[in-house]
């Protein structure tokens, strides 16, 4: 494929560039894009220097697939000027999830929705990849009646900023670009984004709607709590599912551990189970606290983890990309 990577520079973008080499993805023609502020300068990638491209420089080009990792505000400005110019765009930001005609992909889930008229493919929110993973094959089990999920994510969800803000109040210094309204060293803000009028933040009723969406289940009783913790990679979550059917945990066992992208790590009194230090850099989704739910004979928990840079952004993209070349891409 030709590629273009915009926001090659940011904390997503490095790790695009590493999920490629990952999946040994055949690339003709890469084109790394980024800021005004670093277009002109050079960066290597699999061992040649490629200069950095504006935008506008990048729209000249030939190019088959773009992916954006750059924010919402450049993704609604330029993806449609590259979909007009029948590029296929993968967009990482949040700008295209909600909108009716744009499909929002997790491969594992729902890829088959995609045809070659779809320029503009929306990759859902980090936390959203994970726990769809997890809820669809459980689904097609025994039916989602209703989902509790409260998460724990990584500062590295909040980019550079996150992540330097956590090492240097560990390092003893006043944060110098605070993006959190309080200390995260040693602490947990049960804050995602910033609060709506219904007392939910931007971060949970992206959960609630990007799964709905992503499952096909616009009426899923599901509510969230997002907390920010000071980890540097890897996004927890608990999630309780009740069904209407009574699930079976064994059936379950079975059933994750035959789906795609699933690894199991549930062996309690051996203390394994999923955790962030542990998973750092890997692309599966990790399932591990199996149990049923003692107030309710129709509910299990259970712990979901996964890189947040990983398949919470970066692999989902270049696995939406990768499919996008094999299927329409002459």
């Amino acid at each position: 494929m030709k590629l273009a990577i915009v926001g090659v520079t940011g904390m997503v973008g490095g790790e695009i560039l590493k999920v490629l080499d990952d999946f040994i993805v055949e690339i003709e023609e890469f084109y790394p894009v980024a800021s005004e502020r670093s277009a002109g300068k050079t960066m290597f990638f699999r061992e040649k220097e490629y200069k950095i491209l504006n935008l506008s420089q990048t729209l000249e080009k030939e190019i088959d697939i773009v992916i954006f990792s750059a924010g919402s505000t450049i993704s609604l400005e330029w993806a449609p000027k590259f979909a007009k110019k029948g590029v296929y765009v993968v967009d990482n930001s949040s700008a295209w999830r909600m909108y009716a005609d744009i499909k929002l992909i997790v491969p594992e889930v729902n890829i088959s929705l995609l045809n070659p008229d779809d320029k503009i493919i929306a990759n859902p929110n980090c936390s959203t990849i994970q726990l769809a993973v997890v809820l669809s094959p459980l689904h097609k089990l025994y039916g989602l009646k209703r989902v509790i999920v409260s998460t724990y994510q990584s500062v590295t969800g909040s980019g550079f900023k996150g992540a330097n803000q956590l090492l240097e109040e560990e390092n003893g210094q006043i944060a110098s670009n605070p993006v959190y309204p309080h200390q995260i060293y040693h602490n947990c803000i049960p804050q995602g984004g910033a609060f709506l009028d219904n007392l939910y933040t931007e971060e949970e009723e992206k959960l609630i709607n990007e799964t709905r969406k992503i499952l096909n289940l616009s009426k899923l009783a599901i509510t969230t709590t997002v907390v920010r913790v000071p980890v540097l990679g890897g996004h927890s979550e608990s999630v309780n599912i009740e069904f209407y059917e009574k699930p079976d945990l064994k059936e379950i066992n079975e059933i994750l551990a035959e789906s795609m992208g699933i690894v199991l790590q549930d062996a309690p009194f051996e203390n394994l189970y999923p955790m962030p230090l542990a998973i750092k850099g890997r692309n599966e989704t990790f399932v591990g606290r199996m149990r049923y739910d003692n107030s309710n004979e129709n509910a299990i928990n259970l712990w979901v983890v996964a890189d947040n840079l990983r398949k919470g952004a970066a692999t989902n993209t270049v696995q939406i990309a990768q499919y996008i070349a094999d299927n329409f891409i002459d």
